[in-house]
């Protein structure tokens, strides 16, 4: 139980990684908001399902990261329940591939607005609110993608070190206001972008790591339990690669 009497956030809670974050902090006791980008029935099916298992509270908040009111929006609604936020973790983020010479602007505007523009918003409103009690983890899910050259890799994979590079100057100008902030740069992870992607890129990602495998959507939730909670009270402004020993 080691988020026991905190409440976090965690965007992109419907599918993936954000799924499997929402679950372990649930089983660790926390209250969550549960962001999502619409309402759909599987989804609440889902969040009541968790939310009567754990016996923790857990709020469903949407909003569309493309639409910069939205996210606003979703700001002033968490906030409007007075409840103490300590933990934020922006997952939610699109993936797209295309060769350099290739990738239209169009294209590449839109994975900068939804993985990296939406999030500093969002975080914008959210550390604003945290300190006020003087605490908080921000934990960004970034990507390896961000951090070595592959091919194919321009839009998604700048995107993500734009993320990396904005976490670090968060935890500079926020540490006073007891705000830590990190990111998590997991390599290839058995999600639904895992079954998207094409299987030569995806094969020779799985083979420059040390342990020859994709990672398991738990094994990043569990580095953001890590991140979230008191264990890591002295850890901020870092990059956790979960890659694999990617080589």
């Amino acid at each position: 139980m080691l988020l026991k009497n905190k409440t976090a956030i965690v965007t992109g809670s419907s599918r993936g990684i954000g799924k499997e974050i929402l679950r372990v902090f649930a089983e660790n006791g926390a209250n969550l908001f549960a962001c999502a980008r619409k309402e759909t029935e599987e989804f609440t099916r889902d969040l009541a399902e968790l939310a009567e298992r754990t016996g923790v509270a857990i709020t469903p908040v949407y909003f569309d990261l493309t639409d910069s009111e939205q996210v606003k929006a979703g700001v002033r609604t968490i906030i409007s329940t007075k409840q103490k936020v300590d933990v934020l973790v922006n997952n939610a983020g699109v993936a797209t591939g295309s060769f350099f010479q290739m990738a239209s602007l169009p294209d590449m505007k839109n994975v900068f607005e939804v993985n990296f523009f939406s999030q500093l918003l969002f975080s914008q409103g959210i550390s604003r609110y945290m300190a006020r009690s003087k605490a908080g983890s921000i934990i960004n899910i970034a990507s390896t993608a961000g951090l070595v050259g592959d091919a194919g890799m321009t839009s998604y994979g700048s995107s993500k070190a734009a993320l990396m590079f904005a976490t670090k100057t968060m935890a500079t100008e926020l540490g006073e206001s007891g705000i830590r902030a990190n990111a998590i740069a997991p390599n290839v992870t058995r999600t639904d972008m895992y079954d998207q992607m094409e299987e030569k890129a995806r094969d020779k990602l799985i083979a420059s790591t040390a342990l020859k495998r994709p990672a398991e959507p738990v094994e990043i939730a569990n580095v953001a339990l890590f991140l979230a909670s008191d264990l890591s009270s002295y850890v901020t402004g870092q990059v956790l690669r979960v890659d694999g020993g990617q080589i």
